[in-house]
């Protein structure tokens, strides 16, 4: 609990994609400008933010567990601002179902007014009613985003919003709204500042980046915000997700293969093997158009890895469908992927489809897929067996906090033995071994900035 000689203490608490985690970074800074510190425990703030995700059914149920939890740090600490924010909070009727269920939680606002939440607070905490704003609609003018502090050698850039692709599984353009590209320049400073706080790595993010500038005044594409980065000095590493396989452009791809600061690293869902699954979901395109985009970036672009999103048990998807899904993992021998099982999501066209797949057989079929998938990654991670590799470092291991980790240019966590904490530091490493989810090997040397 606060007292007046003390800062006050807010923490953010996350679900949901990496748009989201840096939404909470945005909602970090705008606290700090406020007055308030970062804190580890709930038992410790002042302010809990839930940034909320709702592109499945669970997410949502960890969220309003997460609320019931809260409730009782709320009654021991009667002063404590709850505030949910997010796509949850987007979705129509939510505000309503707070209200009603939720008392206590002071604050609720949507994907479209994070800017507005220190006057949020400021009402919540002066008036103490519980204030409920969410936009259905972004504005038209975007504002700026608060200048952050970041911490450790690699930081989220969103460089746009929204979405207009409407996949019929997907949720995200009616809680995040159409498309709306950053300004090139506004980009272009934010990094510049990241760098000088010792940033050597940035990953730009975006429902589809690939559509970035279509709806600027300017001619810029993404390949042209791309050739700008690379001018940037002191930035060492730029990542992108995610790319759409519909709008990944020649242009992009000679611009990436020419790129020395672009990672070797492409993560492009397809979601599903079959072209019939493919033209019901609106992906797009179909296999043959996605086969062909993989040969051409893997002709064009030596080591590059790919990872890649698929759902499985989408309504329709019969035995051919999904032997089509496991012969398109074969030919294209993913680095990685993440295997989803479909789950209704309600405000979906898909959730009203006829031919919902049983539980039974979508679990059957998503073992099946993971256990081919797994034999390509770890194949794929023999490979880097007795090869020396630049390893960005970004810290102690998370499972072995006697070991450094970081990753490789094409994304491989990599963990390794050092005296001394190299974090930030870009260093060569011999690959002596692997597993399914990280390579070990030996520090050969350090970069020249050490």
């Amino acid at each position: 609990m606060n007292t007046d000689n003390k800062k006050k203490g807010y923490l953010t608490i996350t679900f949901g994609c990496q748009m989201n985690e840096h939404d909470s970074e945005v909602i970090a800074a705008m606290l700090e400008k406020m007055g308030y510190s970062a804190v580890e425990d709930r038992q410790s703030a002042d302010i809990i933010v839930v940034n909320t995700c709702c592109i499945r059914e669970t997410a949502e149920n960890k969220v309003f567990g997460l609320l019931g939890r809260l409730r009782k740090i709320k009654e021991s600490n009667p002063n404590l601002i709850i505030a949910m924010g997010g796509c949850m909070s987007q979705q129509e009727g939510m505000g309503k179902r707070i209200k009603e269920r939720f008392r206590y939680v002071d604050i609720v606002f949507g994907t479209h007014n994070v800017n507005k939440l220190p006057e949020f607070i400021a009402q919540a905490s002066e008036k103490r009613r519980q204030v409920i704003e969410v936009w259905s609609s972004a504005p038209e003018e975007m504002e700026d985003i608060p200048e952050r502090k970041v911490s450790g050698p690699r930081a989220w850039v969103c460089i746009m919003y929204g979405c207009n692709n409407f996949c019929t599984y997907c949720i995200v353009p009616y809680v995040r709204g159409r498309e709306r590209s950053r300004n090139q320049h506004d980009i272009v400073n934010e990094i510049k500042n990241m760098v000088g706080q010792g940033v050597k790595e940035v990953t730009l993010l975006g429902q589809n980046v690939n559509s970035y500038g279509k709806d600027l005044d300017s001619d810029i594409d993404f390949s042209d915000l791309l050739v700008m980065l690379e001018n940037i000095e002191g930035l060492e590493r730029i990542r992108f997700m995610t790319s759409h396989p519909r709008d990944f452009s020649d242009k992009l791809i000679s611009t990436l293969s020419e790129s020395k600061k672009v990672c070797e690293h492409i993560h492009l869902p397809v979601q599903s093997g079959s072209s019939t699954i493919l033209k019901h979901m609106n992906r797009g395109y179909d296999r043959e158009d996605y086969l062909r985009l993989v040969n051409k970036i893997k002709g064009s672009i030596p080591g590059v890895s790919l990872t890649t999103d698929i759902i499985i048990g989408f309504p329709g998807e019969n035995e051919k469908d999904f032997l089509d899904t496991m012969d398109l993992v074969r030919q294209v021998k993913f680095d990685g992927g993440f295997v989803f099982v479909y789950n209704k999501r309600s405000g979906t066209p898909a959730a009203k489809m006829s031919q919902q797949v049983p539980d039974e057989i979508k679990s059957k079929r998503i073992q099946d897929l993971i256990a081919m998938q797994n034999e390509f990654t770890l194949e794929s991670n023999e490979k880097e067996v007795g090869k020396v590799l630049e390893v960005l470092v970004e810290g102690k291991s998370k499972t072995r906090d006697d070991r450094l980790s970081g990753r490789t240019r094409n994304n491989k966590l990599v963990m390794f033995d050092s005296d001394e904490d190299l974090t930030g530091k870009l260093v060569s490493v011999k690959i002596t071994d692997f597993g399914l989810t990280h390579l070990g090997g030996e520090l050969v040397f350090l970069s020249k900035d050490h």
